[in-house]
């Protein structure tokens, strides 16, 4: 096995600015760089060489629009190994009920990157064992197949992605498993779509449950509190 560099990355992550720029985008959606410069609180030029040593450590791509470039995690291992050390840092220090409101909403549910995660996430996971849609082995099953092509998911296409297909993630706020990989990301954008789940705002990864996605996922028996429909 070849030696790995970690203090090269640790050094990537460790700057407070890139850190909340990292995080913005574990939103798994692709961010313009005034937008990542707002969030980080850096000027446009700082954000630029930020950027810069994000994409040239691998962390980040760029994705070309028209004449727009936008900035977005470079991959699902990426997203993977980002969200494995939020089990070993530290929480941010709340100073604001406003802070404290945003805690709670991304504990509730939230994007892993491209999965569905917090206490949503791992009430998701769980329902689908339980309701043998999914094995334990991380397979789908007939009802599974059945069920998810009734959410619009197409299991085979997430299959066919060259990525895991399904596999446990522990949730950093549950300390309990969500589901990870194509399937997982398929799950969640055929939630969004449906409406049962939308963003709190351009810059979290924080999400709503609205009362269909609450109703839905109740159906399917998710143990959910009241305080969904906030």
């Amino acid at each position: 096995m070849h030696d790995t560099d970690l203090a090269a990355t640790g050094a990537l992550i460790g700057d407070p600015s890139r850190a909340r720029m990292l995080d913005a985008l574990m939103g798994g959606r692709a961010l313009a760089a005034g937008e990542l410069a707002r969030i980080a609180g850096v000027g446009a030029s700082t954000a630029s060489e930020h950027l810069a040593r994000l994409r040239d450590g691998g962390l980040v791509e760029v994705v070309a629009h028209g004449r727009h470039r936008y900035y977005r995690i470079a991959g699902p291992d990426v997203g993977a190994a980002l969200e494995a050390l939020s089990q070993v840092a530290p929480p941010r220090p709340v100073r604001s009920l406003r802070q404290s409101g945003h805690a709670q909403a991304l504990g509730f549910a939230r994007t892993c990157y491209d999965h569905l995660a917090g206490a949503c996430g791992v009430a998701l996971h769980d329902a689908m064992i339980d309701r043998g849609w999914l094995t334990r082995a991380y397979d789908v099953t007939p009802a599974g197949h059945a069920g998810l092509a009734g959410w619009g998911v197409d299991v085979g296409a997430a299959r066919a992605r060259r990525r895991s297909f399904a596999r446990p993630c522990l949730d950093w706020t549950e300390r309990r498993p969500h589901l990870a990989g194509s399937l997982a990301a398929g799950i969640t954008d055929g939630l969004v779509e449906r409406g049962w789940f939308v963003r709190r705002s351009a810059d979290s990864r924080a999400l709503r449950l609205t009362d269909a996605g609450r109703a839905g996922m109740q159906a399917l028996g998710c143990d959910l509190s009241p305080s969904a429909t906030r």
